[in-house]
């Protein structure tokens, strides 16, 4: 049985109300025997996290993204190989749309895929106004083809019903600029439930590039910010642990930093050079 990195579930209304939080600790004996793992949206910033992460820890990836070569050793995660190339015996690449059936498909192609996680993003000006929805789609059906059923899928706080816990200034923009963005959002979540799958839709708080700490809060209050690589390692747990505590639930997460935050939109936190 392989061993998984534990992670502290702080949850609750306790971000809220400011009351203690009560840590949950899940026990590696619950992990799944994980063989290979499927990224979409591979060289992203979570997503790379997701991969790098996975490869540390033994698993086979197979990862689909529009460009593989901008696939880069993360910041949070990387140490002193954050940016470099990742490369990997066990990973494999593959150039491709989510949106397009025949790509998805080459990813299940060579390998039994036993969990899928879709941390997809990218500007609604070069993706398109329906690119989650539409891509999501066509991974969750290329899934049940092949009988995969664990997943977990990145959107965002604000998403669903969970608006009510995004700072104010977030929500004027989910009502303004982000309009398109967080309709799609909104869209891919209720396809993501109407799946049938064993989903987690992962709704994290303002996203950094800071270092993991370990610690995530599971919250039904305003979100805190939360490190991307934090991010990645719930999304893990969320396909590998046999007894995941939110498969078929929207958990909204933040760090451990506290309930507000300001969003970072600077060069080093979307993992630019300066």
């Amino acid at each position: 049985m392989k061993l998984f990195s534990a992670f502290a579930l702080l949850s609750g209304v306790s971000a809220f109300t400011g009351t203690p939080l009560v840590a949950r600790t899940v026990s590696s004996s619950s992990a799944l025997c994980m063989k290979t793992i499927a990224v979409f949206g591979a060289s992203g910033l979570t997503a790379s996290e997701c991969v790098y992460q996975a490869l540390k820890e033994g698993d086979k990836v197979v990862g689909l993204t529009r460009t593989p070569s901008n696939l880069k050793i993360p910041q949070g995660s990387g140490g002193d190989e954050a940016g470099n190339p990742l490369t990997d015996p066990n990973l494999t690449m593959i150039a491709g749309s989510v949106t397009n059936p025949d790509d998805v498909a080459k990813v299940f192609a060579n390998d039994d895929i036993d969990g899928c996680v879709i941390a997809l993003g990218g500007k609604t000006s070069d993706v398109g106004d329906t690119m989650l929805t539409d891509g999501t789609k066509v991974i969750l059906d290329a899934m049940k083809v092949k009988g995969v059923k664990r997943v977990s899928v990145v959107t965002s706080i604000g998403a669903g019903d969970s608006e009510n816990q995004a700072p104010f200034f977030f929500k004027v923009l989910m009502m303004t600029a982000m309009k398109k963005i967080f309709t799609d959002k909104n869209n891919q979540e209720d396809v993501v439930m109407k799946s049938g799958l064993e989903y987690c839709i992962v709704r994290p708080g303002g996203l950094t590039v800071d270092k993991p700490t370990g610690i995530i809060n599971v919250i039904d209050g305003k979100a805190g910010s939360i490190p991307r690589a934090d991010v990645a390692q719930f999304c893990l747990d969320a396909i590998s642990v046999e007894d995941f505590p939110y498969i078929g639930k929207t958990p909204c997460i933040s760090s451990v930093g506290g309930t507000g935050w300001v969003k970072d939109r600077s060069k080093a936190a979307r993992g630019e050079e300066m």
